[in-house]
């Protein structure tokens, strides 16, 4: 996904701030609004709404932060999310923090990097350089521990309740009792956080357009350029909780090293 300018940053903040606090009182906890409430709050700034008013949402949900006026609201253990609540409906909703960063302290697993140079010279962003390198390693599978297929990238569907969403690539699995999988995968690079919000929603698209396969929700997220953390999801109690997290660096086959070899012998 192409990066915003510093223009278009301001303007999709200032319109997702006036929305909020000209519907804001202390003490709500969800505040509902529609689609057509960008362009009254763009008439009354006077500044030109933008020509995708789906970018402007999927960025403050999912990219960059809330505007600081919205942040000075939040009470202490608690944040503002958007949720969609049907097409062309939104909720700012107060929840509970939830937070999926990397682990610092876990061990690096090292992966010989298959990954095509072509590929790698030619990927257009972050998410898209990541999304490519976990599929040409087939770190999915090895993750894991089955087999799996990349079905689709940036796909766009409707899910009842919550509205349009995108779930960054999906993919299809099987292991070797004959299981079968369907796997959202989350993918996130640079300073970007991963959003539980999304994980949410990719759960509810699975459940409704795969009801028979075994929904597994994966995030990934550049922690350097070739030191890539790969977590595994769920939803507890309404909350989205790590099942398994590793982190592999993508290195050339010979930087594994005999002694890197025996220590993962070792491992259960």
């Amino acid at each position: 996904m192409a990066k915003m300018s510093g223009n278009e940053r301001s303007r999709y903040k200032a319109l997702i701030e006036k929305i909020f606090l000209d519907r804001y009182t202390k003490g709500v906890e969800e505040i509902p609004f529609e689609r057509e409430d960008f362009s009254g709050a763009a008439k009354d700034l006077g500044i030109v709404l933008p020509k995708n008013i789906g970018d402007v949402l999927y960025s403050i949900r999912f990219r960059t932060p809330m505007p600081e006026s919205i942040l000075s609201t939040q009470p202490e253990g608690k944040e503002w999310i958007i949720e969609g609540t049907g097409r062309s409906l939104y909720l700012f909703k107060l929840v509970p923090k939830n937070r999926i960063v990397p682990n610092r302290d876990l061990i690096t697993i090292k992966i010989p990097d298959s990954t095509p140079e072509i590929i790698s010279a030619y990927a257009l962003s972050d998410e898209q350089a990541l999304l490519a390198k976990v599929r040409y390693n087939r770190l999915i599978d090895i993750f894991l521990g089955i087999t799996a297929y990349s079905l689709q990238n940036h796909l766009r569907t409707t899910v009842t309740g919550i509205g349009q969403i995108e779930i960054d690539e999906i993919y299809v699995g099987l292991d070797r009792h004959g299981r079968q999988y369907i796997l959202p995968v989350q993918a996130k690079g640079g300073s970007d956080q991963l959003s539980v919000v999304q994980t949410k929603q990719d759960i509810s698209c699975c459940g409704e357009k795969f009801p028979d396969l075994i929904c597994r929700p994966i995030s990934t997220q550049f922690m350097e350029d070739d030191l890539i953390a790969i977590f595994e999801l769920a939803l507890e109690e309404s909350f989205v909780k790590v099942v398994d997290e590793k982190h592999y660096r993508l290195v050339p086959s010979d930087q594994i090293s005999p002694e890197d070899l025996r220590t993962y012998k070792s491992r259960s």
